[in-house]
């Protein structure tokens, strides 16, 4: 059985950073593409960071890159994403999400992706 489950989120003044965790289970971490969505209220999910299966380097969205990392972590079949420089803007739920293959124009897709977690809210205050 599938499992994702997401810790780290809280509350961060701006300009702070904040580390959230992604814990596995049910499948060879290294096997799949990972990602984190994020939903602020009232608006659609949103793609932040992936990292395709077999391949270490990380897509990101333009209004993260440079200041969110995404990472994994095989031996602990956990995905990281330690964002830094936060705003206001950056306030939302934070999702995990799995799946065994996508093609990389799929990645920032949301329905693309069969797996995941319950979402960690992340609050920046201004």
């Amino acid at each position: 059985q599938v499992q994702l489950v997401e810790s780290g989120g809280g509350l961060v003044p701006a300009g702070g950073s904040l580390r959230l965790s992604c814990k596995a289970s049910g499948f060879t971490l290294n096997h799949y593409t990972l990602a984190w969505f994020r939903q602020a209220p009232g608006s659609e999910r949103e793609f932040v960071a992936a990292s395709k299966r077999y391949n270490s380097n990380p897509y990101y969205s333009n209004s993260v890159k440079g200041r969110f990392t995404m990472s994994r972590d095989n031996a602990k079949n956990t995905v990281y994403l330690q964002m830094s420089s936060l705003t206001a803007e950056d306030t939302a739920v934070y999702y995990c999400a799995a799946d065994s293959d996508l093609i990389t124009s799929s990645l920032r897709l949301s329905s693309q992706y069969d797996y995941w977690g319950q979402g960690t809210q992340v609050t920046v205050s201004s």
